[in-house]
């Protein structure tokens, strides 16, 4: 048994609020598939409000208790639908939140994977590329490889809500220690 000390907190979410997210599904596929060095906690983005800079010195208790999440965690794990060739607003609206004010931004430095499903063809890519260019700002450092696009959702998850793609599930798994090598890299502990 791995101690408590020794585990990486990843704090995983979807940037959806639909009851049978396909990226919900594969949030809950990374819970299944995390190995027991890996302490997963799953956040709900349902409750956050739309950003207002006139509230960021004194946010919403969701905005903060999502904040405190993010600054408790080691790294993060992101899914993302893709909607108009981009990243849902419910995704970017938690972001905003969480990056503001500037000072005590919990996502400065911060390692972070993503994945993705869609009903379309291409998994959610493009979703995925601008989701990168925040992560350039914001200074995180995600995760490059594998990456872990699934197409035509609709098809490889079951009426439950289980992802039954055996190749995504496999790349889940190696995505999870890409994570936590990358986490202890960057914290400077041996992999």
């Amino acid at each position: 048994m791995i101690s408590v000390e020794k585990q990486i907190k990843i704090l995983a979410f979807a940037g959806s609020l639909r009851k049978g997210s396909y990226n919900k599904a594969l949030v809950r596929a990374a819970v299944e598939l995390a190995s027991e060095n890996v302490a997963m906690e799953v956040f709900d983005l349902e409750g956050i409000p739309p950003y207002n800079q006139d509230l960021e010195n004194t946010p919403p208790e969701r905005v903060t208790e999502f904040k405190e999440k993010i600054k408790s965690a080691d790294a993060l794990l992101i899914a993302t639908p893709e909607y108009n060739y981009s990243v849902p607003g419910v995704l970017k609206n938690a972001i905003d939140w969480a990056s503001r004010p500037k000072t005590g931004n919990p996502l400065e430095g911060k390692p972070v994977a993503i994945m993705s499903a869609s009903i379309g063809r291409l998994g959610g890519a493009r979703a995925q590329y601008h989701l990168r260019q925040s992560f350039i700002f914001l200074n995180m450092h995600p995760v490059n490889q594998p990456e872990v696009m699934l197409p035509s959702a609709a098809d490889n998850i079951d009426p439950n809500g289980r992802l039954t793609n055996e190749q995504t599930r496999e790349l889940i798994r190696q995505l999870l220690e890409a994570l936590v090598a990358w986490t202890n890299r960057l914290k400077g502990k041996p992999q």
